[in-house]
């Protein structure tokens, strides 16, 4: 299973993108491992989606939530939360890693994953998750 990172998919549904079509290649390459969300991508997903400073062609809130129910509720998804373990594996991670207010959401997502047994994640940024003990990146490039 991996874990999806926000970067991914906005790189999946922005056609605009520069690296949408390796995004959908890899989606489709790997449906059958399956994918795990935690809620706080979907948040991040409406937020950067809708911005219409970073994109020409941003999408409607309306839109954005339309295409983040359709991801949540994807039988290739898994639905995963937060649990106490997430919370220890978090401060531990802010603490050990001398971490600051810009790696709170990266570091919180990848302790979520990791703490119901997600080990890959798939992202387009390496920075977010290298520093991770336990975690594998599945990068998208071009």
């Amino acid at each position: 299973m991996i874990g999806i990172d926000t970067s991914f998919l906005v790189a999946f549904e922005i056609a605009e993108h520069p690296w949408c079509l390796d995004a959908r290649r890899f989606a489709g390459n790997n449906s059958e491992a399956g994918f795990a969300m935690a809620p706080q991508v979907l948040t991040e997903f409406i937020h950067v989606t809708t911005d219409s400073s970073r994109f020409s062609k941003p999408l409607s809130v309306k839109e954005a939530l339309k295409r983040s129910y359709r991801w949540w509720n994807a039988r290739e998804v898994k639905q995963v939360f937060l649990t106490h373990q997430t919370v220890m594996v978090f401060n531990d991670w802010m603490n050990s890693f001398k971490l600051g207010r810009k790696r709170l959401l990266d570091t919180m997502l990848a302790a979520t994953y990791v703490s119901v047994g997600i080990e890959k994640i798939v992202s387009t940024d390496a920075r977010d998750f290298n520093i991770f003990p336990s975690i594998t990146r599945c990068l998208i490039t071009s």
